[in-house]
């Protein structure tokens, strides 16, 4: 009896490495730098991210931008754009399940270039997520890890 309440539990905590879901990836993550913080949310079948917070939410340097204003999507490419917040940013858009532990075919903005990347996420641990920005194929890209 003993051996099967150990076997029950060992099974249980396994449970939570290796069977990812969909909720296992939503939630609040902080970026590499931990210059920013990202929730990572479902939109429809997908997973999509935004902006939640920055360390630095407002221009220091009158060179950046006009001094304790919020910080803008100033890089990007439409000029339209160009004003929009970085907080409250959408950065993920179109991430479909690949598998238990792995979402693709979706797309990431960075607003530091302006430039966006195909992209896939693959959750590693419940507390660390991994991100690869890509351009064509995943072996011409960079990846990063975002943390809880």
């Amino acid at each position: 009896m003993k051996f099967l309440t150990f076997f029950a539990a060992l099974l249980l905590s396994t449970a939570n490495v290796f069977g990812a879901g969909m909720g296992d990836i939503l939630g609040i993550w902080k970026s590499e730098l931990d210059e920013s913080k990202v929730e990572v949310y479902r939109c429809g079948e997908m997973i999509c991210g935004k902006i939640v917070w920055l360390k630095k939410p407002v221009y220091t340097d009158g060179s950046e931008g006009q001094v304790g204003t919020p910080i803008i999507d100033r890089k990007n490419p439409d000029p339209k754009l160009r004003n929009r917040p970085l907080i409250g940013l959408q950065i993920m858009q179109g991430f479909r399940k690949l598998d238990e532990t792995t979402w693709g075919n979706g797309t990431i903005y960075d607003p530091k270039n302006g430039k966006s990347y195909r992209g896939k996420i693959h959750l590693v641990a419940p507390d660390r997520l991994e991100l690869r920005g890509f351009i064509g194929i995943p072996l011409f890209g960079r990846t990063s890890v975002w943390t809880r």
